[in-house]
């Protein structure tokens, strides 16, 4: 536990040092966000926000986790697959963002692109555990097994890049996707830790700590954004920390609130296509409430509870061996 509270400061300390001089730098550069025309209005405001604050929060992380796992003498194999993993996910997002603002608009990569990028980054933490773990194509639920062999990199793929798509449709307002984030990866930290997974729990641990240092920069009103370069990394890095923690299904709880995005999305595209009618006002669901008049602040808060609700009930279904 005094590894992970080091991961923890370590990696929100030093998202803090290093968010005034990147904003400064983006300030400089006049490297801002561009608003969909069909985003609610309340979003005009929010063209020319500073952008890829993703890339110093993927440093902190980084380099918070580098110290903490040397200090605890825990630098393996598998530690830098994960952070290794990380880096190539920041680097997507990175070139998603980079042609957005190339461009002046908010067409980054294609739809396709994006997904086959994050398959094939999604690969290197798979065919690591089919290479190392003998028990690579279980998954757990509570005390039973489900052997799914080599059904699983599918499966392994699915949760990936479900996680990484999902934390980026959850961030569209001002300290969303950061302060529910905190919640989500304290979880994966606390399972990981006792199921045995020093090395998740304290790159876990240190993503939470930044997350909580960028918060200062990211809570309403924002003076940064997070980009893809963020969100798809932390999504990536969210669904990665699951699979070689071994904790999948618990994801879906823990994950709650990106899942709940998600699906908000899945039904409005279905329901439009079959019927012509939308179940929301808007999604991602978030939008929604904007549009039901709720302020950004009472969304963010309310979202950021219901995170955490979540996420203590997977830490405690864990414990009690039930899932």
């Amino acid at each position: 536990m005094i590894m992970l509270a080091a991961a923890f400061l370590i990696g929100m300390i030093l998202c803090l040092l290093f968010g005034v001089p990147y904003i400064d730098f983006l300030r400089k550069k006049m490297i801002g966000q561009y608003v969909k025309d069909c985003a609610p209005e309340t979003h005009a405001k929010k063209q020319g926000t500073p952008t890829t604050g993703g890339v110093f929060i993927i440093t902190a992380i980084m380099l918070g986790s580098v110290v903490t796992l040397a200090m605890a003498q825990r630098l393996t194999t598998e530690a830098f697959i994960i952070l290794l993993t990380l880096l190539f996910y920041t680097f997507a997002g990175f070139q998603d963002d980079f042609i957005k603002i190339k461009g002046k608009g908010n067409d980054g990569l294609t739809a396709r692109g994006k997904l086959l990028r994050q398959i094939a980054i999604s690969m290197l933490p798979i065919l690591f555990m089919m290479m190392t773990k003998p028990d690579a194509g279980d998954v757990l639920i509570g005390n039973y097994v489900l052997h799914l062999g080599w059904f699983y990199p599918v499966f392994a793929v699915f949760v990936i890049t479900g996680a990484s798509n999902a934390y980026n449709l959850t961030d569209g307002l001002d300290g969303l996707a950061a302060s529910t984030g905190i919640f989500s990866f304290i979880a994966c930290a606390l399972i990981s830790l006792f199921s045995g997974h020093p090395e998740v729990s304290i790159i876990s641990a240190a993503t939470a700590g930044s997350l909580a240092g960028f918060l200062r920069y990211n809570k309403p009103k924002a003076q940064v954004f997070m980009g893809d370069t963020g969100s798809l990394a932390i999504g990536g890095l969210l669904g990665t920390v699951a699979v070689l923690g071994k904790f999948e299904i618990l994801l879906v709880l823990i994950a709650g609130v990106f899942v709940m995005e998600t699906l908000s999305v899945i039904i409005q595209v279905i329901s439009f296509k079959t019927t012509g009618k939308r179940v929301f006002k808007m999604s991602p669901i978030h939008h929604h409430f904007e549009l039901c008049d709720w302020s950004e602040k009472k969304i963010v808060t309310v979202f950021a509870v219901v995170s955490a609700l979540l996420s203590g009930l997977a830490v405690f279904l864990y414990f009690r061996g039930i899932v």
